[in-house]
């Protein structure tokens, strides 16, 4: 039986659930994602999802704990509204960073999360560069892992910049960088950070060369753009001819958009897993490239269950 495509969001990332809408031909489910007056969300859905193929599309974005809620909430309410199948689509699945032990009596909050979606009622998971990809095996579901790096790829391809290098700004994104690298045919460099004894500053010494290169720094995501501006900073001044970054999610939390407007980074390329607000819209460096064609292809092949693991370049 060819069960109904239906594509519901929270208000988490309501421009990216309409494009990715838009992509499959489709209009956005109607439902109510509203709060009552203490903060509580209220969520009502508007149409019949009897025996469909739902997808929920949300980021857990700022406000992070909202944007969770609401989904959780609205994959309940879509569980007890008899839908066939539920998936949730997360472009952004927040918590990722809390996902071992690293400290004595600690949580790991992304296995908490993982949990919570399973309990509501998710039958399925699509989401987008993890920030630690072992968190797929938090799920008891199945989970499609989509990486940004076709989308990022091109958009540098285009660029056609001489002399590349691509550059991890850690250790753990080693891997990242040089799949991108590989790709581009550019050689690869990587940051190794250390501090020379407590309170002092850290060493940046850089693995590779950059001299007299364009540099382009690769991260799953900017938070406070601390490391990446201090990354930046360090291939300047090991001679680097231009400094560009990448990442697939842009948090930019507390002073991440000054620094990176005072820093020497010329662009941040960044996608729409999370929007850009306020000043983000703005800001020359940035520049936000959509991931809802590769969503939507994914959503369409679950859809009619066709293979989705070429779309995991």
């Amino acid at each position: 039986m060819n069960r109904e495509l239906k594509i519901f969001s929270g208000n988490a990332n309501l421009a990216l659930a309409h494009e990715i809408s838009a992509y499959l031909g489709q209009k956005l489910g109607e439902a109510t994602v509203a709060s009552f007056s203490d903060g509580e969300i209220r969520v009502k859905i508007e149409e019949n999802v009897r025996g469909a193929d739902v997808f929920v599309v949300q980021s857990c974005c700022q406000p992070v704990n909202d944007s969770l809620m609401e989904l959780l909430i609205i994959i309940d309410a879509l569980k007890r509204s008899s839908a066939n199948r539920i998936t949730a689509v997360i472009p952004y699945f927040g918590y990722a960073r809390q996902d071992r032990k690293d400290q004595p009596r600690v949580p790991i909050t992304a296995k908490l999360v993982a949990d919570l979606i399973t309990t509501a009622g998710a039958d399925r998971v699509l989401t987008m560069d993890l920030h630690a990809g072992q968190i797929q095996g938090f799920f008891n579901v199945p989970v499609d892992h989509l990486y940004a790096l076709p989308v990022l790829l091109d958009y540098i391809t285009k660029k056609k910049i001489a002399d590349l290098v691509v550059v991890s700004p850690d250790a753990g994104g080693v891997e990242r960088a040089r799949a991108f690298a590989k790709r581009l045919q550019a050689n690869l460099a990587i940051i190794d950070k250390r501090r020379e004894g407590p309170n002092q500053a850290q060493i940046m010494n850089i693995i590779g060369d950059v001299q007299g290169k364009n540099a382009l720094l690769l991260d799953d995501m900017i938070d406070t753009a601390g490391t990446i501006v201090q990354g930046a900073q360090a291939c300047a001044d090991q001679g680097a001819r231009e400094v560009w970054t990448a990442c697939t999610h842009a948090v930019l939390s507390g002073p991440a958009l000054d620094r990176l407007q005072r820093s020497c980074i010329s662009q941040v390329v960044v996608t729409n897993t999370i929007p850009l607000r306020g000043k983000e819209q703005v800001c020359p460096k940035l520049h936000a490239l959509s991931v809802a064609p590769l969503l939507g292809e994914a959503i369409r092949r679950i859809h009619e269950d066709e293979s989705v693991s070429s779309l995991f370049a």
